[in-house]
């Protein structure tokens, strides 16, 4: 299972692009109202820079921030043991961010990241052969005492993965969307979208209608 105590089955940081691509993509085809949506990514976030982003309306959230030196990734799960709000002083976690190398410090002082709303953080340059995390000392009463077993489990980048979570978040099984493995698949694998494929997963969508989500993703199109 993907955590900081083992980020060894995160995709890399162009393939965990990607990834984060193609579930905001289909997050966009199952639901066309944005501010329902889970995942987004944001292909022109700012001046070479990208922004992947998971919202569950409950409170939790995660940021991943790609540059040209890699990716910095924020997480936050507000009822695990390493919430700033635990303790009166409110502090994120020791640890947690304090070796965070300078080149990401861009998103450190992001606003939009609520930095100070944080329960784990992981980053890589492209100079790195893993994924980074700073000296932390967990508490030791809890499996997943920072939440990131449960906001990184879908990035394992298995279309099986993303189709379980999908039918019981959107319940797709009143809706009348059909979300199949074929369907994540393609996604997944960044094949251009057909007229054919966004009328099997939710009827009531067309592709013309997805323009500005694929534009805002920078989703691959036919040449």
């Amino acid at each position: 299972m993907i955590s900081t105590r083992d980020l060894s089955g995160l995709p890399d940081i162009n393939d965990l692009k990607r990834l984060m691509q193609s579930m905001a993509m289909l997050d966009a085809i199952l639901c066309p109202e944005w501010h329902l949506r889970y995942y987004s990514f944001n292909s022109k976030w700012g001046k070479g820079a990208q922004m992947g982003s998971m919202r569950n309306g409950s409170g939790d959230d995660l940021f991943a921030l790609f540059t040209k030196d890699g990716c910095f990734l924020k997480g936050f799960a507000h009822e695990m043991p390493m919430t700033p709000y635990a303790k009166r002083t409110r502090k994120v976690w020791p640890g947690v961010l304090d070796s965070v190398p300078s080149v990401f410090e861009r998103g450190l002082n992001e606003p939009a990241f609520m930095m100070e709303n944080t329960t784990f953080c992981i980053w890589r340059q492209y100079s790195d052969n893993c994924w980074q995390v700073g000296k932390i000392k967990f508490p030791s009463n809890h499996s997943d005492p920072d939440g990131s077993a449960f906001l990184l489990s879908i990035c394992d980048g298995k279309p099986e993965t993303y189709r379980e979570w999908a039918h019981d978040y959107f319940d797709l099984g009143s809706t009348g969307a059909n979300l199949t493995l074929d369907h994540v698949r393609h996604v997944y694998a960044q094949k251009p979208l057909t007229t054919k494929l966004v009328k099997a997963i939710n009827p009531e969508l067309t592709l013309a209608k997805l323009k500005a989500d694929i534009e805002e993703i920078a989703y691959p199109r036919k040449k």
